[in-house]
């Protein structure tokens, strides 16, 4: 699933073609993408609305309108949402899940070839309850060690689950828990409750670090992510154990292993310079 970086990176590819523009009508193609609204309304809410602003929550491209609404995606695994100035060209409709003329020319679109994504339109009420399940932003300036500290004191869950729930830090996922985790040569399998000041500090240094560099680079693409301009990200090239199990470790030589003990999705580490695993 796109992470933090990738949709930031989207955002900041359409927002300049999207800002003061309107959208003229709206096709959907399947409902299955929708959470909490039906089709009719999703339809009759953005036929005629102008967008206002676009930003990022967590994982969440959010497109502001001027109906005091916000459109807000979930790219999923294999989504993506691109402004395109030409007619869709026929291989660019498949897989067009939502589309969106906008007036002076040009068309919104949001493909998702498996349909893993989610769409919802959200009113101020309904926007406020949404963002305050979340938990904080890693890049705000109010985001410190002491606040990540907090978050980890009140948990047993292994560090790398802790960094992963939306609820402790939004934004992070499997690669950027995974290179964060590595970076601060943490083992990723330590309860979040056991780390010490010194090493929440480092951790905190480096999942700022990790995910500057990534959007610097336009994140991370392996199979689907695109950016906002349909670019495949760079960031594979500077990961250091994302999808490199049994690799040499770059910083010590040791071959990486991995493992799906912790939470059901792959952790790659290194026992030498993250400790041996203790699942």
């Amino acid at each position: 699933m796109p992470e933090l970086p990738e949709v930031e990176t989207i955002v900041r590819d359409i927002r300049p073609s999207l800002i003061g523009r309107r959208f003229t009508s709206a096709r959907l193609s399947h409902d299955d993408v929708l959470r909490g609204v039906t089709r009719r309304s999703l339809l009759r809410g953005l036929s005629g609305a102008r967008v206002t602003d676009v930003t990022r929550r967590a994982k969440h491209a959010v497109i502001h309108t001027d109906r005091g609404t916000r459109f807000v995606v979930q790219p999923g695994m294999t989504g993506s949402l691109m402004v395109h100035r030409k007619p869709l060209k026929r291989d660019e409709q498949a897989y067009a899940v939502l589309r969106l003329p906008l007036d002076r020319g040009g068309e919104l679109v949001y493909r998702d070839v498996r349909r893993l994504g989610t769409l919802l339109l959200l009113d101020d009420r309904g926007w406020k309850e949404y963002d305050d399940a979340l938990g904080p932003e890693p890049l705000d300036a109010d985001f410190s060690p002491e606040v990540l500290s907090r978050s980890f004191r009140g948990t047993k869950q292994y560090v790398k689950k802790a960094l992963m729930d939306q609820g402790v830090v939004v934004g992070v996922g499997n690669i950027y828990a995974n290179e964060a985790l590595f970076a601060a040569r943490i083992d990723p399998s330590r309860p979040a409750n056991s780390l010490t000041d010194a090493e929440v500090r480092l951790l905190h240094r480096e999942i700022q670090r990790i995910l500057k560099a990534a959007i610097a680079s336009n994140g991370t693409t392996f199979r689907d992510y695109r950016t906002g301009t349909g670019e495949s990200g760079n960031f594979q090239l500077e990961l250091m154990v994302y999808e490199r199990e049994g690799e040499p470790c770059r910083n010590c030589g040791t071959l990486l292993a991995g493992t799906h003990e912790i939470d059901a999705r792959i952790t790659v580490f290194c026992w030498r310079c993250q400790g041996r695993l203790t699942v």
